[in-house]
């Protein structure tokens, strides 16, 4: 699209740097973290409820500061990124695990490969042929948007743990210290959970932690479809109360196109530019969320098996897939 990775230019065509520390982004941190201690600590003793609801968003809010800082904010050091949003709240996903696949995820040309793409929602039919008949039954209501909300969370958080279990099996060093890292935080914020503000563990997974997840599966739902040209892959979704929960992911294919940018300077670079953004990505664009739900709440919007690449064992993925299309591209008319 002929846009810079930073968005932004003195004007002379020289890219300004960004802050060394990005303030909204490190505010916001502690503004999640502080939510989540002041309902469990205040809250919970003389408004459960309310207690439960400011969980729940500080769940989901730590979900999205998990993914930026993953991507390099809100400071230039790895490490201190990953203290800052380490503590497992949302108790299912391991930091170094996320990382190492959702950056895998950014190579847009495999977006959707059952195999190469660690986010795709896809399967190998050929895998999804040799399922038993209730894992398809499910896998089919998982591809409806309340399908997803309910039981999203659930699938994707036991399917990693299995996942990751046969890596360390097969001994995969840093797949076992990204877990016991993991394990660690999670011990901490059962301690807290339960001896700090005396709340059930197992209501606070099924009360706070599972509806926090949910409300991440109304972004992540729809973010990805299978397109011929790889920038028709990723949606705009241009409006959304949840816009702060989401840290403006909404706008993924802006995301995508710059994944450096912090959240807090995407919606005026897709403001700025924005029939340009919308043709780039092929016009994969929803209002809002509510039209996404109106349209495929009991409706799967994509097959369970993916429309072209994976079919057989022997069959290639989206690199091959490209390769074969490049080749054909360029073969004379006849």
């Amino acid at each position: 699209m002929g846009l810079d990775e930073t968005g932004a230019s003195d004007g002379r065509g020289k890219v300004r740097r960004g802050l060394r520390i990005e303030w909204p982004t490190l505010a916001l941190i502690f503004v999640c973290y502080g939510v989540w201690f002041v309902a469990g600590l205040y809250a919970w003793p003389a408004f459960p409820v309310l207690a439960l609801v400011l969980m729940t968003l500080a769940v989901a809010l730590q979900s999205s500061l998990v993914h930026e800082a993953l991507h390099g904010h809100p400071t230039r050091n790895a490490l201190l990124n990953e203290a800052l949003v380490s503590l497992p709240i949302g108790l299912t996903w391991p930091y170094r695990r996320f990382k190492a696949l959702h950056l895998r995820h950014h190579a847009d040309e495999r977006l959707t490969d059952p195999f190469d793409d660690p986010e795709s929602y896809y399967q190998a039919l050929w895998k999804h042929n040799a399922m038993p008949d209730w894992l398809r039954g499910l896998l089919a209501i998982n591809n409806t948007m309340l399908g997803r909300l309910f039981f999203g969370p659930w699938l994707s958080g036991i399917g990693l743990a299995l996942a990751d279990a046969r890596l360390i099996r097969a001994g995969e060093r840093q797949v076992l210290v990204a877990w016991l890292l993991h394990l660690a935080g999670l011990a901490i914020v059962a301690l807290i959970v339960t001896l700090v503000f005396d709340m059930p563990f197992w209501l606070y997974g099924l009360a706070a932690v599972w509806p926090g997840l949910s409300l991440i599966s109304v972004r992540t739902y729809a973010e990805h479809q299978w397109s011929e040209d790889p920038e028709g892959r990723t949606i705009i979704v241009e409006k959304t109360p949840l816009g702060i929960l989401f840290l403006n992911n909404n706008l993924h294919f802006v995301h995508h196109a710059m994944p450096s940018i912090a959240w807090y300077r995407l919606p005026k670079l897709f403001r700025d530019r924005r029939a340009e953004w919308v043709a780039a990505n092929r016009g994969y664009v929803f209002p809002n969320y509510a039209a996404i739900l109106r349209a495929y709440a009991f409706r799967a919007k994509e097959p369970v098996t993916h429309p072209v690449l994976r079919a057989t064992p022997d069959c290639g993925g989206a690199d091959a897939w490209q390769e074969i299309r490049r080749a054909n591209s360029a073969k004379p008319a006849k």
